[in-house]
């Protein structure tokens, strides 16, 4: 019993922590118990549940599913479109609805346990692609899904006595128990602890990880095809809010995210405890914007109560920083300890005698290898594009080097994160955030520039200080914290605008990205001198150097004698000066602020970096390779929009660029 007890402790907490809340909101309700109320808090939760449950599969295993949300809106769409009223259509609609889940699961499982990539940048890139199709299928919400069907699922299985949606949760989790006491229940588990102990015991670790992600897709469809049977219709936006109230109910859950340890049961307790939460929030009537703040809020302290105990704990990393905060207080002053022919000076090694002199292209030669095929596929997009328009004026190269500006600024950031191996998820909203207070603070006023860009500036790298805070100090993976603030953000920033724009572009600003300055505009000259100041900040300087050198191992750039914490937080940081500059730039390109400003800059930033050849583990590559992922890009979306292909169609193509390059890159360092 005790056995027992303390392998399912998390789950028992966390539903001891539902009933606890459940009792205290609605125990006071005559009707708490009713049919009403049991039918309602099902079916609210049971799509998020079922998600959950499938990313807990994904999870287990050691890895992470990002595509989740789009599958769902994939499969609402396509059961929407499809949908009859016919009893056959409606089956087979429902089961193909699952096996298009499992197909993109399928697809997410080939390139993370065959090809070996990174699941993060994978499941990222399926997640635009996904999302690209949906839109193909259904630009705009509609649809059509038989009456019979939605009482199938989600009306009553008896009459004001048993709802449909408990039939069908109770199904679900009867087949994760079945999958979790099977053989390759008991794989996934191992596979998840220790995939070297696993495979040394005999177990196939790469099918067991592709069989997760297809159960995993599966489960996705079953809650696109029960979302729809609720709404009786199709959004092909439906899921994109869903993917931070995922990762939380699966931690909620007490599913680990190194994996090995957790289970589906409670991630789905975990699902209805955050849709718990939300309803407190209706019931107090709250505003709508503190909804992603506290999923935000619920994904990060779920993760620090889960890790208290382990080995890398927030508990632990505090300590040692306060302790060797303490070892550099008490051992200043003295003189720089040498060893092995170097001195060892401000948290940094360096030569007691002059290094050798290596020529440029001999130390950058694999970069160049890497860069070189982003700049060749540019040059064939752009003879691609003046074939098929006729000719390339100076209009087309002026939009090609202004809308690169904005990326590559942006890039830079994600550069720094990446080549220290980290991912900042939280640039969407910090370019929006940044350009609403950079619109209302300024409110059209040149004079005000002067104390607004540098303030507007100042917050970006705040935030980016706080994301690096809690990946570096408190031990949070990386893409937890930037999703989790990625969240808040949205938050604050609807919060701060009330849901409207907040702003006009001053002249100046306008004039920076719009206007002209030897015939050009003015932010391009920008642009160059900033990539310039990027370029040898990353490979002349010591920062630049212990960047490469924590990407690399940070625990080999700890033993020699790197600050590997401020280091991570400086490149937070510097992702988020980044990320609010090209908010304040694109206020003034497009005269005014907007809630959209920095929706389709995620994917993008990461697909040039890893286009330009940088290693997504990190510590290798160079800023002028991500610079030819840039140009590559935006060439590619002026070519799309040329041939009036439907906006969808760049999001796909961007995700077929990214999985491309990634290919592109483990065939290269394969060989």
């Amino acid at each position: 019993m005790k056995v027992y007890l303390r392998k399912n402790r998390s789950v028992i907490v966390a539903a001891i922590l539902y009933m606890a809340i459940f009792l205290l909101v609605n125990g006071i309700s005559a009707d708490a118990f009713s049919y009403f109320n049991l039918k309602t808090t099902v079916d609210t939760g049971g799509t998020l549940a079922l998600a959950a449950m499938g990313q807990s599969l994904v999870i287990l295993t050691g890895g992470f599913d990002l595509s989740a949300g789009a599958v769902i809106s994939l499969v609402n769409v396509f059961v929407g479109s499809m949908m009859t009223d016919s009893i056959g259509n409606q089956v087979l609609v429902g089961l193909l609805g699952v096996a298009i889940g499992g197909a993109v699961g399928g697809v997410n499982g080939f390139f993370v346990s065959y090809l070996r990539m990174q699941p993060i940048v994978v499941t990222l890139a399926m997640l635009f692609i996904v999302q690209g199709l949906a839109l193909l299928i259904l630009p705009t919400p509609g649809g059509y899904v038989s009456q019979d069907f939605m009482n199938f699922l989600s009306g009553g299985a008896i009459s004001n006595v048993l709802p449909s949606s408990v039939i069908v949760m109770a199904v679900v989790i009867s087949l994760w128990l079945l999958i979790k006491n099977s053989r390759f229940g008991l794989a996934v588990y191992a596979v998840g602890s220790d995939e070297a102990a696993a495979m040394a015991a005999g177990i196939r670790a790469r099918g067991v990880k592709f069989a997760a992600y297809v159960l995993a897709g599966c489960f996705y469809g079953v809650a696109g095809v029960f979302l729809s049977a609720q709404s009786g219709g199709s959004d092909p936006l439906v899921g994109q809010p869903m993917l931070l109230q995922i990762f939380a109910a699966v931690v909620l859950g007490g599913t680990a995210l190194g994996g090995g340890r957790g289970g589906a049961i409670g991630s789905a307790i975990g699902a209805y405890l955050l849709m718990l939460f939300i309803n407190i929030l209706l019931i107090f009537n709250l505003p709508a914007y503190l909804a992603p703040i506290a999923d935000g809020l619920v994904l990060v302290l779920a993760v620090l109560v889960g890790m208290i105990g382990a080995r890398d704990s927030f508990i632990r990393n505090i300590a040692d920083v306060i302790r060797r905060c303490r070892g550099a207080v008490s051992s200043r002053g003295r003189a720089p300890v040498a060893f092995a022919g170097r001195t060892l000076r401000n948290g940094s090694l360096q030569n007691a005698a002059v290094a050798p002199k290596i020529r440029w292209i001999d130390r950058r030669r694999e970069d160049v290898r890497s860069a070189l095929p982003a700049y060749i596929a540019f040059v064939l997009v752009v003879i691609a594009t003046w074939f098929y328009i006729g000719s390339l004026n100076s209009g087309y190269i002026h939009s090609l080097l202004v809308l690169s500006a904005f990326l590559g600024i942006l890039a830079f950031g994600q550069t720094a994160v990446v080549l220290s191996g980290g991912l900042d998820l939280s640039v969407p909203w910090l370019i929006t955030l940044a350009g609403a207070l950079f619109a209302g603070w300024a409110g059209g006023s040149d004079q005000a520039l002067v104390w607004v860009v540098p303030l507007v500036l100042v917050c970006g790298a705040a935030i980016g200080v706080v994301n690096g805070l809690g990946i570096a100090v408190l031990g949070l993976p990386p893409i937890v914290m930037t999703l989790a603030a990625n969240g808040i953000l949205q938050g604050i920033t609807l919060f701060y605008t009330q849901g409207s724009s907040t702003g006009l572009a001053p002249q100046t600003a306008s004039w920076l990205t719009n206007g002209a300055l030897f015939g050009v505009a003015p932010l391009i000259w920008f642009f160059v001198a900033f990539a310039v100041v990027g370029t040898i900040l990353l490979t002349s300087t010591h920062l630049g150097r212990r960047i490469y050198a924590v990407g690399n191992s940070p625990v080999v750039a700890d033993l020699s004698g790197i600050n590997v914490r401020p280091t991570l937080i400086t490149v937070y940081a510097i992702s988020g000066f980044c990320a609010a500059l090209v908010g304040i730039l694109l206020v003034g390109f497009n005269g005014a602020s907007n809630l959209g400003l920095g929706a389709d800059y995620l994917l993008p930033s990461i697909a040039v970096v890893v286009a330009g050849g940088v290693l997504i583990t990190g510590g290798r590559g160079h800023y002028l390779g991500v610079i030819g992922g840039v140009l590559l890009l935006i060439a590619l979306q002026i070519l799309i929009t040329g041939t009036m292909l439907p906006d969808a169609a760049r999001s796909i193509i961007f995700g077929l660029v990214l999985l491309g390059a990634l290919m592109a890159l483990r065939q290269r360092h394969a060989a």
